[in-house]
């Protein structure tokens, strides 16, 4: 592991951490400061679009202002949206502060500093290891965020220990974002030049091969994003407790595994890639688990539906790294920053589409409608998906 990747992987974790905790805290902070539900709402939309809005930004921009000089800033905007929520201003000046920060309450790192990380850890290995060094970047984002889901619970802790009042045990909580933020900014400059891309990388020199694969890939991963916008974690352990009585002290446990199974996999699809290359790794673990996901609603009983669960989860997610892995494989070097870009600003956009239709589906035709209509659609994605790129193999696959 060379001295960049150390660097890349230990300030992921950290704002995994970060992002975890806000995943837990966000809205029950803002609701003991005086906002009510529709203005957290607003919040967390104007933070999915300040992601938005940074990832399309450095698409074009990171590589001609420097990837490590990029890194920096949007770390530093990072510490100034923690920074924001700590002194909580009022719901005005918090809009400000979620956008610039791209403060992300949604519990997943998808944004702009993912886009980037992505694009540089191809550059610091050799092609035969690019896989495996995503597929440990999923990995240490993955255990963060679990982390930070546990760190979640510090407020409680805070108030038994130290007496604080409560929204006093938030901020001091949240005061760990801000840490995690500068201690990222730290890493970030001690980067190598080998993350750079040198000569001119103007956005309008991708070649017509390059600009097609992506458009062609940034269309399917968007289809693939709005399937999975019906499937958000909190509607499917909703749909565990309509369909089956069971509260946060078994749903707990069973997400937890469903995470460990989720890391665990990504290591697997690296050398799974290996013996059968990346596309037919994406399909034919994706393909298995969207079967298991149709099949959920006919379990006749809570075991059985967890396990099928369970084995969705060791399936479903070995296609990121190889995903990620294959659209820079796709494209050259200089080009990689505006292919990870565009990829995973579809993916963002699409996936904030679909919640809101899932939840007024299950209320209004039937509980189970978003997990046959999202694993429907899945399975369309990954027939499409393999019958558009079978044929089109990285360099080290030929």
């Amino acid at each position: 592991m060379t001295p960049d990747q150390k660097r890349i992987y230990a300030a992921a974790f950290l704002r995994a951490v970060g992002v975890g905790i806000l995943g837990v805290l966000f809205a029950l902070y803002l609701s003991l400061g005086g906002l009510h539900a529709g203005q957290i709402g607003v919040l967390v939309a104007v933070g999915i679009g300040g992601a938005a809005s940074g990832t399309f930004l450095i698409s074009f921009w990171a590589d001609r202002l420097g990837r490590r000089r990029t890194l920096i800033l949007l770390s530093a905007l990072m510490a100034i949206g923690g920074i924001g929520l700590v002194l909580a201003p009022g719901f005005p000046a918090l809009a400000l502060f979620c956008f610039l920060g791209m403060v992300n309450a949604m519990g997943r790192e998808r944004g702009a500093l993912f886009t980037l990380e992505q694009t540089i850890l191809p550059e610091t290995t050799d092609p035969r290891h690019r896989t495996q060094a995503l597929a440990w970047y999923n990995v240490v984002l993955d255990v963060g965020q679990a982390v930070g889901s546990l760190l979640g619970g510090l407020p409680f802790l805070l108030r038994q220990q130290f007496l604080m009042g409560e929204l006093a045990s938030y901020r001091w909580t949240l005061c760990l974002y801000v840490v995690f933020a500068c201690v990222s900014f730290l890493l970030y400059a001690g980067l190598t030049p080998q993350v750079e891309i040198h000569g001119p990388t103007l956005w309008h020199k991708i070649t017509p091969a390059s600009r097609r694969i992506i458009t062609r890939l940034s269309l399917l991963f968007g289809f693939d994003s709005i399937a999975g916008g019906f499937l958000p974690g909190s509607l499917i352990a909703y749909w565990f407790f309509k369909r089956f009585g069971v509260g946060e002290g078994l749903l707990g446990p069973l997400f937890f595994i469903a995470h460990i199974a989720n890391a665990i996999s990504y290591l697997m699809a690296a050398r799974l890639s290996r013996r059968i290359g990346l596309v037919r790794t994406m399909v034919f673990t994706h393909m298995p688990a969207n079967l298991c996901l149709i099949a959920i609603p006919f379990a006749p009983s809570l075991t059985a539906a967890a396990a099928l669960y369970l084995v969705r989860e060791c399936l479903v997610e070995m296609d990121v790294p190889t995903r990620q892995s294959y659209v820079m494989a796709m494209v050259e070097p200089s080009e990689r920053t505006l292919a990870a870009g565009a990829t995973n600003l579809t993916r963002l956009v699409a996936w904030t589409i679909a919640p809101g239709f899932a939840g007024l589906a299950m209320s209004s035709l039937n509980l189970s409608f978003p997990l046959f209509l999202g694993g429907g659609m899945k399975l369309l994605y990954d027939i499409t998906l393999y019958r558009s790129f079978r044929h089109l193999r990285p360099p080290e696959e030929r």
